[in-house]
């Protein structure tokens, strides 16, 4: 796919290799950026959605659409409105599941065979610590403890709102699959830290914009619905830092049915 204004992909450091992915960084700003008030990739239904919307949050949905719509051509579906589900999320088209996010300074889409994954989530956030009184509802449990450890070893990155982007991409993921509400109470969210994300050295680490990879594992605390299939209760994500920006992805695969058993023939004498 391509890239807009970064050397290197930041979704596809994250994401499975069956997952299509587009995305842009960069601000939005101006009427040059949406072609005015009718982007010629938008389709009229998806343009009403935004009608009632501010400039810049019609400018944001315009761009999230079009990377949306890039990852779903890259997947090989025909050009269809996106449109919005029951709960606001978009309604992918059928046989596929996906995400889109949105910040400043980046706008991202995710798409992927429903044949062969059960949830996909994928969220971006500018990197910078939670507002006050945004914390005490997002952290729960054992995971403040695990906040402070992964502070004391790398105090540069706002690790409270790490811990908010990777509950939301489990929540979509969870949500696309079609479970019932999800708080962020009912997710338990541990880290890996892999390391720096490309040269990074130790003497000027502070100077510059954080760099960091690593993975994570959220125990949902909630069962899964009855009847809903194999969807499981522990997911497995992906996490960045790069560029102001800090990103999280959980793609679910669905699992590969093993062939029936076959009892070897009895020999005949």
């Amino acid at each position: 796919m391509r890239v807009r204004s970064e050397e290197r992909p930041l979704l596809g450091a994250l994401l499975p290799e069956r997952v299509r992915w587009a995305e842009e960084t960069g601000t939005v700003d101006g009427p040059e950026a949406d072609h005015g008030s009718r982007p010629p990739w938008l389709f009229a239904e998806e343009r009403a959605l935004m009608a009632r919307a501010t400039p810049g949050r019609r400018r944001e949905f315009a761009r999230a659409r079009l990377c949306a719509h890039r990852a779903l051509a890259a997947l090989g579906v025909a050009a269809a409105p996106l449109l919005r589900g029951p709960r606001g999320a978009p309604a992918w088209p059928g046989g596929t599941l996906g995400s889109i996010t949105h910040c400043a300074g980046y706008r991202g889409a995710a798409v992927a065979p429903a044949a062969r994954f059960l949830g996909l989530g994928i969220d971006a956030e500018p990197h910078a610590p939670l507002p006050a009184g945004v914390r005490e509802a997002v952290v729960f449990g054992p995971e403040e403890a695990r906040l402070r450890e992964l502070a004391d070893r790398r105090p540069d990155i706002a690790w409270d709102r790490l811990l908010f982007s990777a509950k939301e991409s489990v929540y979509k993921a969870w949500s696309g699959y079609g479970g019932a509400w999800l708080g962020f109470e009912d997710a338990e969210v541990s880290w890996r830290l892999d390391g720096t994300d490309g040269p990074h050295p130790p003497a000027r680490a502070r100077a510059e914009l954080p760099r960091a990879v690593g993975r994570f594992r959220a125990r949902l605390l909630v069962p899964v619905p009855a009847g809903a299939g194999p969807f499981p209760g522990v997911l497995s994500g992906r996490w960045l830092v790069r560029g102001g920006l800090l990103l999280t992805a959980v793609a679910v695969p669905r699992p590969v049915p093993r062939p029936p058993h076959r009892t070897a023939p009895k020999e005949h004498r």
